[in-house]
């Protein structure tokens, strides 16, 4: 019975890392602390040009197939946590090598949207440059502010 309960742990905990892996799913998160993911947040702002909107419209279908391969891969490890639950003796070891491995694929998914948006950001002219630069200031001002009001609420 011990040993059920521990490999119960062991795999609820391996599937809490899975899934706080795959919550932080590659693209746009519309300016939540992430200065790449802010660009998303200012394309009204931006006034792009027929270029630059091609190039928007394609990281943005980038962004949201990575997040679909994610969410996929959440799924068939959950499916398969559950599996092994199911025998007698769960094979844990392979959960973490298959949690690993989606870990591994889904960081590689979100450099490479990453970095589509850095290629975005590089055709920027100065103008639109200067309007995201603004625009990051301005939330790390923020985020500044609410750090230091987190900071004296909780001192008290």
């Amino acid at each position: 019975m011990k040993k059920f309960l521990l490999a119960i742990a062991a795999a609820a905990g391996i599937s809490a890392v899975a899934f706080h892996a795959l919550a932080q799913a590659p693209g746009p998160q519309h300016g939540h602390g992430d200065p790449i993911a802010m660009i998303a947040a200012l394309k009204d702002k931006l006034n792009l040009n027929t270029q630059q909107q091609d190039q928007w419209n394609s990281v943005v279908a980038q962004a949201q197939l990575a997040r679909q391969a994610a969410h996929a891969s959440f799924d068939q490890l959950k499916a398969a946590t559950q599996a092994e639950l199911a025998k007698a003796e769960p094979d844990l070891a392979s959960l973490a090598a298959q949690a690993d491995a989606i870990h591994q694929q889904n960081a590689t998914a979100r450099k490479s949207v990453r970095d589509s948006w850095l290629a975005l950001y590089a055709n920027l002219n100065a103008d639109q440059k200067g309007v995201v630069r603004d625009a990051i200031v301005a939330k790390l001002a923020r985020m500044a502010q609410i750090r230091a009001h987190m900071k004296e609420r909780f001192a008290q």
